[in-house]
């Protein structure tokens, strides 16, 4: 890698060998450890904060797969790529690996380079491609079984999450910062929005963003059978720049608009 920071282009799949690294990514420093997988999607910046050291005794190799997006545009693995969303994890929500699961995505990026590495057909594109999907599938895989793991941990910060959905509202800090968001949320408990609406999923069935919504119902609830409040004056209360956005939510949610639900509840 260049000693300068560069703007990548690319995405990237990286399984570590136990090689002494760390790179800047963004805003995330990935301090690399043995039997882990990096993900990276394009327009991140990424930097080189001290060199490589390769380990003697280290037991499986290390390799990269890079690839452009123009690969996969022409394919449905394109329209897919959001579902991905480990592309977008941070440095502390790495997949790490079994030794079953090594040789499997080491397998398969073998396969990818010595398909690569033949006289370049028709099917060539097509192959490459279906086997980056299939080493995708696997990772959602895996980091399914990590989510699974680690339930013990994963329960601990679905509490601290409800709590600070609690405390947003009971500390005034709605009336500062607005209508409470994925990221806010996110970023007080010390994660990437998309890990942790992940791990929301697998542990309760709704990711981030509905759990948040489901809240603000609740709340709306309260005001609109314990006060006389206008419907307006509750939807600003709760962070809504328009009622109307309120009143759409909560009918999406409850079935009916907030002024029926507060009359015939």
């Amino acid at each position: 890698m260049a000693d300068k920071p560069i703007l990548s282009e690319l995405y990237a799949i990286s399984l570590k060998n136990g090689q002494d690294c760390s790179m800047l990514y963004g805003r995330r420093n990935y301090d690399f450890q043995e039997g882990i997988i990096l993900f990276l999607a394009p327009g991140q910046i990424m930097a080189p904060l001290k060199g490589e050291k390769e380990r003697k005794d280290a037991s499986f190799s290390s390799w990269t797969l890079v690839f452009h997006p123009d690969l996969i545009r022409s394919f449905p693995l394109k329209k897919q790529m959001p579902d991905y969303t480990f592309f977008h994890y941070d440095s502390n929500e790495m997949l790490h690996l079994s030794e079953q699961e090594r040789i499997t995505l080491t397998d398969l990026a073998y396969s990818i380079q010595k398909e690569f590495s033949k006289n370049i057909d028709d099917h060539s594109c097509r192959i490459i491609v279906s086997q980056i999907e299939l080493m995708l599938n696997f990772c959602s895989r895996y980091y399914s079984r990590q989510f699974i793991t680690r339930s013990t941990e994963n329960k601990d910060i679905l509490i601290r999450f409800e709590s600070f959905l609690k405390d947003y509202f009971d500390s005034g800090q709605l009336k500062k910062n607005g209508l409470l968001n994925v990221e806010l949320c996110a970023k007080e408990l010390g994660y990437s929005s998309h890990y942790l609406s992940d791990l929301l999923k697998k542990e309760t069935g709704r990711n981030a963003r509905e759990h948040i919504q489901l809240f603000v119902i609740e709340k709306a609830k309260d005001l609109l059978l314990s006060t006389d409040e206008p419907v307006n004056i509750i939807a600003y209360s709760l962070g809504f720049e328009y009622p109307q956005h309120f009143s759409k939510l909560f009918k999406h949610k409850v079935g009916v608009p907030p002024r029926y639900y507060r009359v015939h509840r």
